[in-house]
């Protein structure tokens, strides 16, 4: 595909797409959001963002909730033209922005880890007592996701139930990597935490780094307007320096492989949670994790989409047909007792 951007998907600006939610508190120590009066209390405290689509008729505990987790390194606000094509139907749905990422805080000294946003999205869960939900997750928070499973199977979650989840474009093999060398590999090495400084500092430095990341497949060439929306989003709270402190998930997959290994955890899942991969063709960075899902977790369905690794830019419109077929069909939007 060529051009700046898919047909019939307007650009959302990054404070359009901030405005439509809120910065809540929440202490990573105890796991939990607490009440303003508490945040008040505590000085020093974080604040998250999130966006929560309601539902449009009160909902009751049994409501399937849609839970979209996004990626490395545009945030929550990757998922902004699918948010826009998915319609009012599919609700309540919660989008989560994990620390350092979009309007988020971005402590310096925070160990930034998957289990700690594995924590984060309980911790939202739990403030909104979601109960059952259908989580789509972009790029990293796949591995966020593995742990929450892993957290439902050793029984250490005892809500929500997650029924089902489409991973799109992320790690679910630590041996199926395939991160090109001058992006995740170099944003880990003081060179890469350099050029995140300067990134920051300057727009011309930081829209090269993107074009430079193979992001896009070679046909997408993103408008100067969607390069400075994207450098918005990302830059927001001198969050470029979260690219350097965050880039090291590959490797810790590696370290964490048995625990957060697709194949295993559907084996234990024994058909409880409906999975769903999904593939770009031109993805550098995850392109083998489809064929390894193919051969390892054959009960998994498997959506490949064309273009490269950012589908949430060059086909947010396939992007959300696959996001409303699997959360439709797992109860997302439909009165609780049609859901069960």
């Amino acid at each position: 595909m060529s051009g700046n951007r898919t047909a019939g998907s307007p650009l959302v600006t990054a404070a359009e797409w901030f405005a439509g939610g809120q910065r809540i508190p929440y202490d990573p120590e105890s796991a939990r959001v607490p009440t303003e009066e508490e945040a008040a209390a505590s000085p020093g405290g974080l604040r998250v963002f999130e966006r929560v689509a309601a539902a449009e008729q009160d909902a009751d505990e049994d409501t399937v909730w849609l839970t979209m987790l996004p990626g490395f390194p545009d945030g929550s606000y990757g998922w902004a033209r699918v948010e826009r094509m998915l319609g009012d139907g599919l609700r309540p749905r919660l989008y989560v922005e994990p620390v350092g990422q979009g309007d988020s805080d971005k402590p310096r000294d925070y160990q930034y880890s998957t289990v700690e946003r594995a924590d984060l999205v309980q911790a939202l869960w739990r403030h909104h007592g979601v109960r059952r939900t259908v989580v789509v997750t972009f790029d990293y928070t796949s591995l966020a996701l593995l742990e929450l499973l892993r957290r439902q199977l050793d029984r250490t979650m005892a809500t929500p139930a997650i029924t089902a989840a489409l991973m799109v474009n992320g790690g679910l093999f630590a041996d199926a990597h395939t991160h090109p060398w001058r992006t995740t590999p170099v944003l880990r090495t003081p060179l890469g935490a350099l050029g995140m400084r300067r990134a920051q500092r300057s727009p011309r430095v930081f829209d090269a780094t993107i074009l430079q990341s193979r992001l896009y497949s070679r046909g997408y060439h993103p408008a100067p307007a969607e390069l400075a929306e994207l450098r918005s989003a990302i830059t927001r709270r001198d969050g470029a320096a979260f690219l350097h402190r965050a880039a090291g998930f590959t490797a810790e997959h590696r370290r964490h492989a048995r625990r957060w290994d697709l194949a295993a955890i559907a084996r234990d899942l024994d058909g409880t949670v409906a999975l769903y991969v999904g593939g770009s063709e031109e993805d550098p960075y995850e392109h083998r994790q489809i064929e390894a899902a193919r051969q390892r977790v054959p009960q998994a369905e498997i959506l490949t989409f064309p273009g490269g690794h950012l589908t949430t830019s060059e086909h947010p419109d396939l992007l959300a047909a696959a996001v409303r077929d699997s959360a439709e069909r797992h109860g997302v939007g439909a009165p609780a007792a049609a859901s069960r």
